[in-house]
């Protein structure tokens, strides 16, 4: 990577790390995964950078959730039956005051699944003044843990689009930052921050960026893996 993408990259961070600053409560949730038993322990370069930027806002409430580690059920895909809409609605609210005590949470997957800790997820999001989505790029899209959990936060989306309820998300600031080898990047971060658009955030253009170690797709190389995660690590942490 050359210097001056390194630059831009790193303007990203620092852009995101200005506005965080301006923030109360923030939540990030890490959706990279890697397996468990290696024996470096390393972390997705989503969650490194998840991790150094909390670092770096020393004194500020942030909470971060690894995804993958929770058990997440997949969505039930409720908002589209033959009985039509169902996803969102009063009576799908998760009744359990420690795990649901704003009552916001609605979900029937909760219900139908008592292990399900998609919880975990909304407490903390209600609780928060700004969230950041991390992940990594998988084929071309946001990784399954991703794409599983913001399947799962339909509910908040319909309470707003075909509930005509209250925007419930309005006042929290998003954000997604997605870390890839070589392909569509850009493109993810652009149709993602149009979903939590939909989803009602007050999605914010400085919390929204991908780095990717490559333009070329056909890169596949094994020491061009290897390659990217000293970019990476020299480009944000050295």
């Amino acid at each position: 990577m050359n210097v001056s993408r390194r630059n831009i990259h790193h303007k990203h961070l620092e852009n995101s790390l200005r506005y965080l600053r301006r923030k109360r409560r923030i939540l990030f949730l890490c959706t990279s995964n890697r397996w468990i038993g290696e024996k470096t322990g390393e972390k997705p370069k989503s969650t490194q950078l998840a991790y150094y930027m909390a670092s770096a806002l020393s004194g500020k409430k942030i909470t971060i959730l690894d995804i993958p580690r929770l058990n997440i059920y997949p969505c039930e895909g409720n908002v589209s039956t033959a009985r039509g809409n169902s996803c969102g609605k009063l009576k799908a609210a998760l009744k359990d005051r420690a795990k649901n005590p704003t009552g916001h949470h609605r979900c029937w997957a909760s219900i139908n699944n008592p292990d399900d800790e998609l919880w975990k997820v909304s407490k903390a999001l209600f609780a928060s003044d700004c969230v950041i989505f991390f992940g990594s790029v998988r084929w071309g899209q946001m990784n399954s843990f991703y794409q599983k959990l913001i399947e799962r936060l339909t509910w908040l989306e319909n309470r707003h689009s075909s509930l005509g309820e209250t925007n419930v998300l309005a006042k929290i600031a998003a954000g997604i930052i997605a870390v890839g080898q070589n392909w569509h990047g850009a493109e993810i971060v652009k149709t993602q921050k149009q979903v939590l658009g939909f989803y009602g955030f007050d999605v914010v253009d400085a919390l929204c960026w991908n780095w990717q170690y490559t333009n070329n797709l056909h890169d596949e190389r094994e020491d061009s893996y290897a390659k990217a995660s000293d970019v990476f690590r020299d480009t944000f942490f050295d």
